[in-house]
């Protein structure tokens, strides 16, 4: 169908691994794709974490760790730079307590989830090339990754907020805690 011209994606401009670890933006297309991508990367993270905590014996801690890690991902996906910024520094000063070398690449990833948040968030709405592509809803993923986080941000923003400030300084009071007690 794109050789008919009808098909309204754009190609990326760049292969995953290369949007993954150092992303770059060349039109809107670009941008939407960084926004899915760090969605998707902070859902991962959340459910992970959740799981994490679930094995360690603490499942409230668990649910709220999952709701961080979710919101920061919608708030990733609506371009939030201090969404990206928050998630990336709850997730370094927990690698604090224990760091491997999974945790290492998935920070890593965050840092340039952060990067590409920030990229995307400067990008020139004015130019020709900055016509944001529809979000479509199409199947599950698409009203889950395209029509959910513009609807949810704008009602949990203030939440995650709050939440992004309480879980900096119950963290670095755990990391203190933990240090102080080896």
């Amino acid at each position: 169908m794109q050789t008919l011209g009808l098909s309204n994606a754009t190609p990326r401009t760049e292969g995953r691994l290369k949007s993954l670890f150092w992303p770059s933006i060349r039109n809107s297309s670009d941008v939407d794709y960084l926004g899915v991508q760090g969605y998707w990367l902070c859902g991962i993270v959340a459910i992970v974490a959740f799981l994490s905590s679930l094995a360690a014996g603490k499942p409230v801690l668990g649910v709220f760790v999952l709701l961080f890690y979710y919101l920061g991902g919608v708030g990733v996906r609506e371009r939030s730079r201090y969404a990206a910024a928050a998630v990336f520094l709850i997730y370094l000063i927990d690698m604090a307590v224990g760091a491997g070398l999974i945790r290492v690449i998935i920070a890593g990833v965050l840092f340039s989830n952060l990067r590409a948040t920030w990229v995307a968030a400067g990008w020139n709405p004015e130019s020709n090339e900055a016509i944001r592509p529809p979000r479509m809803e199409d199947s599950w993923s698409d009203r889950f990754t395209d029509k959910l986080p513009p609807w949810l941000w704008p009602k949990v923003r203030v939440l995650f907020y709050v939440l992004s400030i309480v879980f900096t300084l119950l963290s670095v009071v755990g990391v203190v805690a933990h240090f102080k007690n080896r």
